[in-house]
């Protein structure tokens, strides 16, 4: 059997994380530690929602004798704080939640539960889009496939509408089959299209086939079921309610997910598009919208990434150059990706 070969982005490569046209950046920047008081406080604002989510609400909802409009409003900054809580997920990933690498993980992998999110599978398939971004099976605005137009488009539509973490959602069952029939299914649905193809099913089903992969993925996922089912029950007949927070939380981190890269061709510096918000909407994004920033400098916390695109622009500036790569405003944008599946020749 084949060994499970991890995508890793460490310090010591960032640099050659992917040898594609626009991937890389020509820029070597010196690699800060993780800001911890910055971590810290997008800690807290996360914890503090979902406890209130899973937790605090149903308790007051229950002594009101049942959910009323004021309190549905509490919501609003539960959604509002996921792309605080993904952020911190995502910072994980990358090594840069907290100093120690143990804790950074485990840290990192409680966030996911708190999400009900597979940590293993979520770090995988994202560092995975780090070394092939915009190959095959990382396009999902791409309209290159074969088969019934009007099955395409809706499975477009599905996954941006909050599939995607309804598939996560899912995702570990696989854990629960037979290592072969995992291993089969993960390969279908990853595919072998272009040039790395192969290399990607391969890396892929050897991930989902890989003992102690599986074994945390039922640990992590049985952990998600106790919390949720908990919270279920302390909602009792307002159940309804916690359910609407889940899927209004999805369809955030489903139409957040593949945003910064609608649209956006091949060759493209990172393969990826920096947004623009206000900068208080960008500190509850976690910078988010700087993603350019982010896949040409992925080792960098989402600190540094500001500095960095003011950096570029005057360096534009200074080469004689349009100062300001074109930046679409951040919630337009992910409006737009409502228009559907773009024509392969685009991106091309």
């Amino acid at each position: 059997m084949e060994s499970t070969v991890e995508p890793t982005i460490e310090p010591a490569v960032a640099d050659r994380i992917a040898d594609r046209p626009g991937t890389r950046s020509e820029y070597k920047i010196p690699l800060p530690a993780p800001d911890a008081s910055a971590n810290a406080a997008m800690l807290a604002l996360a914890g503090v929602a979902l406890a209130w989510q899973l937790i605090g609400l149903p308790l007051v909802v229950r002594a009101a004798g049942g959910p009323t409009l004021a309190l549905l409003a509490t919501l609003v900054p539960v959604v509002l704080a996921t792309p605080i809580h993904w952020g911190l997920i995502h910072e994980g990933i990358h090594g840069q939640l907290l100093s120690s690498r143990r804790a950074n993980g485990r840290l990192a992998r409680l966030l996911a539960v708190g999400l009900a999110m597979p940590f293993d599978a979520v770090r995988f398939g994202h560092l995975m889009h780090h070394r092939f971004t915009r190959e095959p099976f990382d396009r999902p605005d791409v309209d290159d496939a074969t088969g019934p137009r009007w099955r395409r488009r809706l499975a477009y539509y599905a996954r941006l509408l909050g599939g995607l973490y309804v598939a996560e959602l899912l995702l570990p069952l696989i854990a629960f089959l037979p290592v072969r029939m995992a291993r089969v299914l993960i390969a279908r649905g990853v595919g072998a299209l272009g040039p790395e193809g192969a290399q990607v099913q391969r890396l892929f089903a050897n991930h989902a086939g890989d003992a102690q992969n599986r074994r945390r993925a039922r640990r992590d996922w049985l952990a998600s079921c106790v919390l949720y089912a908990l919270s279920f029950s302390l909602y009792g007949p307002a159940w309804p309610v916690l359910l609407a927070a889940i899927l209004l939380r999805g369809l955030w981190l489903s139409m957040a997910d593949n945003l910064p890269h609608y649209g956006v061709a091949l060759d493209e510096p990172g393969r990826s598009r920096d947004l623009r918000v206000p900068r208080a909407i960008g500190v509850m994004l976690m910078n988010h919208h700087l993603h350019r920033q982010h896949h040409l400098h992925p080792t960098l916390p989402w600190t540094a990434l500001p500095a960095l695109a003011r950096e570029e622009a005057m360096r534009g500036q200074a080469k004689g150059e349009d100062a300001q790569r074109p930046r679409p405003a951040y919630f337009r944008a992910a409006l737009a990706q409502l228009r559907g599946l773009q024509p392969g020749n685009r991106v091309h």
